[in-house]
């Protein structure tokens, strides 16, 4: 393992952190009133177009699992197309969990969806963009010993991590605050004075807006995973050994 290789990855991270920061800043140059919080949905949309077209260009000018082998157009275009069903597959995924860990069933379909959405630009976008369409890499990465680069490494944190904030943004959710992003987005949905009704009846019957809390864990997960995996990695570089499969 050289160092110029971790040099590299810690460059790809941080271009990757900026494009989150630049989601953050640019859109209010062109839409009036834009913010993360007042108007969270939007802000959704673009994180996850500037994350994901980030990703795409860094992997195509880095090419960490270049291959030799010479493909055809029409094998390109079925990849992209595979990818892009990959990636739907993911959102619905992850919108049926969200579903079955509380989230609303009916109301706020579109909040739960975008949920969904930041999450898979988090973790399936960098998985297509490194390992492609290929369930038995992606189960092999993340297997014991399975991977065989530091960008595997790298991705493993960076999606575990995400995960890992998503769940700790959810805490938030049953808390009695009275903050303006808590509040209810319509008058229709009741307000809760007690934990225990928010954590039996789910996220639908809490005066929160869904899902700022969660979506923001997944993003500082994200950032984190990015940040710490490069130095994890300069870390333990000496023990770090991988074999080719």
């Amino acid at each position: 393992m050289k160092d110029t290789d971790i040099k590299r990855l810690l460059y790809t991270h941080l271009l990757c952190i900026f494009s989150i920061i630049l989601s953050i800043f640019i859109p209010s140059f062109f839409l009036e009133n834009f913010s993360i919080l007042e108007t969270h949905l939007t802000w959704l949309c673009i994180c996850s177009v500037f994350v994901t077209a980030v990703n795409l260009l860094l992997y195509l000018v880095v090419k960490p699992n270049a291959s030799s082998k010479r493909s055809s157009l029409s094998y390109k275009v079925t990849r992209f197309l595979k990818c892009c069903i990959y990636f739907l597959m993911s959102c619905f995924f992850f919108h049926v969990i969200f579903v079955l860990y509380g989230a609303p069933l009916i109301e706020l379909v579109l909040e739960t969806f975008l949920f969904a959405v930041i999450l898979s630009t988090f973790t399936t976008v960098p998985c297509l963009c490194l390992l492609g369409p290929n369930i038995k890499a992606w189960l092999r990465v993340f297997s014991r010993n399975g991977v065989t680069s530091i960008w595997e490494n790298s991705l493993q944190i960076t999606t575990i991590s995400s995960f890992i904030g998503t769940w700790l943004g959810a805490f938030p959710i049953p808390l009695d605050w009275e903050r303006p992003w808590q509040m209810a987005i319509e008058r229709k949905y009741k307000m809760c004075r007690s934990l225990y009704v928010c954590t039996r009846h789910g996220a639908s019957h809490c005066p929160q807006v869904w899902p700022i809390s969660c979506t923001l864990g997944a993003t500082f997960g994200y950032v984190a995973g990015l940040v710490i995996s490069p130095l994890w990695i300069y870390w333990n570089r000496k023990q770090l050994t991988y074999k080719n499969h």
